[in-house]
This record gives structure tokens, sequence and C-alpha cells, in this order.
């Protein structure tokens, strides 16, 4: 006890709290969700709470116990929603499963989260891998008569709740969610949240400084609720009584926009690549409703940012992880920055600055690495796989693998990932400065670059691009366009067009496979 304690309500942050706001401030709110054909339904949260309570209860008479992991294998919708809020309610850990990645991957996941039931989109279901002995599979939208022996349909096992269930209190440092993470070396690592630290996210991404999010927006999610909760958004919208719309499957850049047209849509996130794809489209439908779109994932490019500039869609960078529950910060413009011309275009391109409660340092002792510690980042990983302990400082901080600088007004600039540094010659070459620097070539779509082993220089860079255009990029227009932006030995010698450049299951750029598919050649 301490020496003088405070007079006030020992209450636990639990996600049950977003519950029962809805039903008593938002009842009439409305949740919209989209089907792979395109057409929406819509609940409104008094009913949609009502279907929580009943998951609840049918988990809970399944056998579903605190601390059990419920996984989900689903596209962002209504259905994912329910299960999003009633498992943590009851408890247990929602473990939601990235649908891209190879069945192997999935099944390592599922045997190292011990799930004891998946619940399953029929439109999925070829994806999944056997499931090991003893653990129920719930099936999303097949008909019972299409149901395999032990399968249980998600409707009937919904309607077999109690709509008067009681949520348990427990501990706020209680598991809510458990995350993997989408590296691309190494088994994916388990990353479990609390109560505690979901709804802190939850409450700071949305301050006005961050995504603001409020009970005027219309938030639409295109990242999907596998990766890192979607960024927090469902959360966050539901908290602050916002109109929530699920795309489900719906990625195409067609489809986007006709989306974000139809809702009236405020605010959407997604990585880089669906927005390039959106802006992009000869013609694009009336979206002067968009206050914000989120870039996150990978990097923010100058030439995307540009773009969505002449469409006058104000685009921010996010930058999170796993590991962070996810968001660590936002690009945004400091309030008293005076900035102007490229300054300004670089402070947009930063990280920004950190959240509330996340404290941030660069430890030059470890080659300028940024390191991150608080209330919302892990401080281990699950199970604690061997050679995982040095992803942490002895004095508790969590090691990024980011090079960075923070600048006086503690605005964070990414300056490369410390395993992508390029040695050349002795000297070092940040690969993702070179990566911006080349995207803003108005015949590049996109860029990665890599280290190829060089005899003479040790390293050399190997620039890997998409085009704009049927046009062909040269290395000699890279080089002639780099001569005046660049150190003259950070221009590579080899530049690869490809049509598309591989991605992890996450939507970051694969690194790894393009060195080892470059090392074959």
């Amino acid at each position: 006890m301490p020496q003088f304690p405070g007079t006030m309500m020992d209450e636990p942050l639990l996600l049950s709290a977003i519950v029962t706001r809805a039903e008593q401030l938002f009842r009439n709110q409305v949740i919209v969700s989209y089907g792979a054909d395109g057409h929406s339904s819509e609940i409104d949260c008094a009913t949609l709470m009502r279907r929580v309570r009943k998951l609840a209860s049918a988990l809970s008479t399944l056998g579903i116990k605190e601390g059990d992991r419920v996984a989900t294998f689903a596209w962002n919708t209504q259905e994912h929603l329910e299960l999003y809020l009633a498992a943590p309610c009851i408890g247990a850990v929602i473990h939601p499963l990235n649908i891209r990645l190879h069945a192997d991957e999935l099944a390592f996941i599922i045997n190292d989260a011990e799930d004891s039931v998946v619940v399953v989109e029929s439109d999925l279901s070829d994806r999944l891998p056997a499931l090991p002995d003893g653990v129920r599979r719930i099936v999303i939208g097949r008909s019972a008569t299409a149901l395999e022996a032990d399968d249980l349909d998600y409707e009937t096992f919904v309607d077999s709740g109690d709509e008067d269930f009681e949520f348990p209190r427990f501990p706020e440092s209680a598991a809510c969610t458990m995350c993997y993470t989408g590296g691309t070396t190494g088994r994916p690592k388990g990353v479990v949240y609390t109560h505690r630290s979901t709804m802190l996210h939850t409450v700071l991404e949305s301050l006005p400084d961050f995504y603001g999010i409020c009970e005027s927006d219309v938030v639409v999610p295109f990242v999907p609720m596998f990766h890192a909760n979607a960024w927090g958004l469902p959360y966050a919208t539901l908290l602050a009584g916002g109109r929530l719309v699920l795309p489900g499957p719906l990625t195409a850049p067609e489809a986007m926009a006709a989306v974000l047209s139809e809702q009236r849509a405020t605010v959407s996130a997604g990585v880089p690549t669906i927005w390039h794809g959106m802006g992009e489209l000869d013609q694009l439908p009336d979206l002067s409703s968009l206050r914000m779109v989120v870039a996150g994932g990978a990097p923010l490019t100058a030439a995307l940012l540009k773009r969505f500039d002449e469409l006058d869609i104000p685009m921010v960078q996010g930058f999170g992880m796993t590991e962070a529950n996810p968001l660590v910060a936002v690009g945004r413009v400091p309030h008293r920055s005076t900035a102007s011309g490229q300054a300004l275009m670089d402070l947009r391109l930063s990280q920004g600055r950190p959240m509330p409660l996340v404290d941030v340092r660069v430890d030059d002792s470890m080659g300028g690495e940024l390191q991150v510690r608080g209330s919302t980042i892990t401080g281990e990983y699950f199970r604690r796989p061997p050679g995982t302990e040095s992803q942490f400082t002895e004095d508790g901080w969590l090691r990024t693998g980011d090079v960075a600088e923070i600048s006086d007004e503690g605005v964070i600039r990414i300056v490369d990932r410390t395993k992508d540094m390029i040695k050349s010659g002795g000297e070092w070459i940040p690969s993702a400065e070179l990566e911006n620097a080349i995207g803003e070539h108005p015949l590049v779509r996109e860029v990665t670059v890599i280290a190829r082993p060089d005899d003479r220089w040790g390293e050399r860079p190997v620039a890997y691009v998409t085009a704009t255009s049927s046009a062909p990029v040269s290395v000699n227009e890279i080089a002639d366009y780099l001569a005046d932006r660049v150190p003259r030995w950070w221009i590579p010698e080899d530049v690869v067009v490809i049509d598309t450049i591989p991605r992890t299951s996450v939507g970051k750029f694969d690194k790894k496979r393009l060195r080892d598919e470059h090392n074959d050649r």
C-alpha cells in the first residue's frame, strides 16, 4: 500500500466498457458490412451488442474460459467484429489469423498459440490447415447441410446464447488479444495485448493530434482486422460512437473508391499499395468527405503523398508495430512548425511524434537504433522463444530494429532498418533514404533497395522498381536523377524493373525473397 493512498475507484480498464457504452449511448448508430459481391448490410449498435452478448454466452457454454484462445480466419465483417468484442469480454483471448499466410505457417501459429476454437468464413475454409485434435471449428456463412461432421454453424451458435448474459469482471492485466509478428526472418512470434494496454491505445489514438476519431466520423478500415487489430480502428470507432464501415474482401481500387464515396467516409486506413492503386484510377467518385487517409505498414513515399495532394485527399503516415498494440506515432506536422517547401514535405514523410505514454529514444551505441517503452509496448514475446531476449535492452526498452533520428520537436524520422543498411567501401548507405530519393522519380511507382555482395566495395545497392506507366525507366535515368540528390557512392549500378515487388503477408516489401532471388541469378 502507498503511504498516502488516493481515493479514486479502482475500476479495471476492460473492453466490455466499449460494449456497455455503445449500448447506452449509441444504440441507433449503424455498423455497415460489405460482402464480396459489393452489396452492404447494416445493423444498429443495439442489435449488434445483443448478438455480442449472445455470442459471449455461447462461447462460455462451449467451455471457453478465461485465457483460452479464440482464433478467427476472416475478412473485416460484422461477424468478425462480434468476435472481437465477445471473446475478450468473457476473459478469452481473440487471436486473428492472417489469411494470407502459407498453410505451414498457419499450422505453426495455431499450435504455438494453442487455440481452443477457430472461427472461419466458409469462403476461406479451404485455406485453413487441418486443426489439432480437440480444436473446434465454427463456420460463418455455410448452410447446415454443407458443414463437416464436427463443425458448428455460426448463426446457430450465436442464437443458442443468452442476450442478457452478464460479462465477468477480471483484472485489467488479463490478456485480450494475440497477434503474431509478420517478419521476413525466422518464425512468427506471438505478442499478447492486455485489456489495459488495448483500452489505453484506443483512447490515445483517438486524441486530436493523432487519429482524432469522434462520433461524427465514418471510418473505413481497409487494413485487415488480422493485421494488428486493424490498427485499433474498430475499437476506437465504437468507443467514440462513430459509424464503422467494414469492407469485407473489397480491396480493388474501384471497389475501395466506391465504398468510400457511397458511405461518405471521413477516415480510412490501409497499406500504401492499395492507395497507390486507387490514386492511379483515371476517374474517381466524389471523395470530398475524407478528412484523413492513413497509410501504414510500409513507408509512405513522396510520390504517393504528392498524388493524394493533387486529389485533395489528406494523407498521413501511421507508424507502428505489432509489439506496440500497434500505433507508436503519426506523421502529422507539429502545430508550431514553420517548415515550408522540402522541409515541410520531409516532415510529412516522417513517422511523426509518439503517442502520449510511449517513450522513445535513439541508442547511438546500437548504431542509432530507435527504442521504445510504455504501457502499450510488449515486454516480451509469447513463450519467450530462444534468442528473443536480445530484442529487449537490459533497462527494459524494446529494440525496434529501425535506425532513426529524433528532432528537437520530438519528430521521429526512420533512416533505415538496422539489417537493411548497406556498407559500401566502408561507408553506410541507408536504403530507406535511397528508396525515398528514387521514389520521387516521376516514372517510379514503387521502389525497394537491397544490398548485393561486391568483391571491391563489400556491398552495393540494387534498386527494384515498378514503373508508373509502360514507359521504361533505365539505370542511366535513375543515375542522372539522383546525381544532385544523394552522395555519389549511393547511386546504384543495378536497377531492376519488375511488374510487382513481392510482399510479406502483412504488405511489407519482402527484401529477403529479393535477396535470395538476386543471389540465385
